[in-house]
């Protein structure tokens, strides 16, 4: 069993990565969700945002629960065009520009074409540029190199690319033999493949969840308000990113259960219970403060949900850049939601 949910989760995963979709621009993703949940014989349905919403009935009434997950990364947009045809750039969520600097990306346009490039200092060459080592790496001093014969900004304007087309950079999703997965974008389709993977097991034991459950995928988290539509329910558990680094005890093989973040605390007695079930269960976890965090529960809070709520995930090393976490650690997340949702 525990191999078949492992090879269930790691292809969810690579299709859900393999998919561009950075705030915005996301129906892709979600169709490709939307069809791996209906496949498994669980009911779907669209919000008028693009959210996804996965009901699973439970074994009693009186209780309404959520679980989330965001399926939208970050990515960039065309700002402008220059006079020789490079393409300027904004922001989509929060990316640590500097890591870019040489990726590949694609360019899509509103009339259906992709076009690929790469993603470049505007002093790219140590033969040329004395400060090609030194120049910022930020919206100003970034752009994208096309690969079409372009000299222009009417040249590019031909191709039909112009203000407003997403550029997405790639994922370069990688699972080693050790069980580290390496890709940009675990946050958070790393933890929405968790989801996918719970209703492959339900499916697979005949379990149920003990309370009618709403699984939502959401689509605008990395830019603050995915949560603010989500299923009403009495509790909400968030799953998303673990936070590594300074100060913190999570590694990249635990369950983070997260008890504060830069919005405050999480609900105590939800959080006391997760630490409850980890602890009996000998689920490896750790309890951490997030510095510089948000997740879909302030979005549902800040737009009047009156739910109690937490938040868990997995560690993930390197968040915003080229993330990597271990399958371990999504195997401790993905027990420690069936252990929440008291599957039976």
């Amino acid at each position: 069993m525990r191999e078949a949910r492992k090879a269930f989760l790691v292809d969810t995963l690579k299709k859900l990565l393999g998919q561009d979709s950075p705030s915005g621009f996301t129906d892709n993703v979600v169709t490709a969700a939307e069809g791996i949940a209906r496949e498994l014989g669980f009911a779907t349905r669209r919000t008028n945002k693009g959210n996804l919403v996965i009901t699973v009935p439970g074994r009693e009434t009186g209780c309404k629960v959520g679980l989330c997950a965001h399926v939208d990364t970050l990515g960039l947009m065309v700002r402008s065009i220059t006079a020789d045809g490079m393409l300027m750039v904004t922001t989509v969520g929060g990316p640590l520009l500097p890591t870019l600097d040489g990726e590949y990306c694609r360019i899509y346009t509103r009339e259906g074409k992709v076009y690929t490039g790469t993603v470049l200092s505007l002093s790219p060459s140590v033969h040329v540029q004395d400060d090609a080592a030194t120049r910022p790496r930020d919206e100003k001093n970034i752009a994208v190199r096309i690969d079409e014969k372009v000299h222009s900004k009417a040249d590019v304007q031909a191709l039909g690319i112009a203000a407003g087309d997403f550029v997405c950079y790639d994922p370069k999703t990688t699972v080693t033999e050790s069980g580290f997965v390496k890709s940009r974008f675990l946050d958070d389709k790393a933890s929405a493949s968790c989801l996918l993977t719970l209703l492959w097991q339900m499916r697979e034991t005949g379990t149920r969840p003990r309370f009618e459950t709403y699984f939502t995928l959401t689509v605008h988290e990395e830019v603050g308000h995915g949560g603010a539509t989500l299923p009403t329910v009495d509790e909400l558990l968030a799953v998303d990113m673990g936070c590594i680094g300074e100060d913190l005890s999570c590694t990249e093989y635990q369950v983070s259960i997260c008890a504060k973040d830069g919005g405050g605390p999480y609900d105590y007695g939800m959080v006391t219970r997760l630490v409850q079930l980890a602890k009996a269960q000998g689920v490896d976890y750790a309890v951490d403060i997030y510095p510089h965090y948000g997740s879909d529960v302030g979005a549902a809070w800040r737009s009047g949900m009156d739910c109690r709520a937490a938040l868990i995930g997995p560690g993930v090393h390197a968040s915003h850049g080229m993330e990597r976490t271990h399958l371990d650690g999504l195997r401790a997340t993905l027990d420690l939601a069936a252990l929440y949702l008291e599957l039976a």
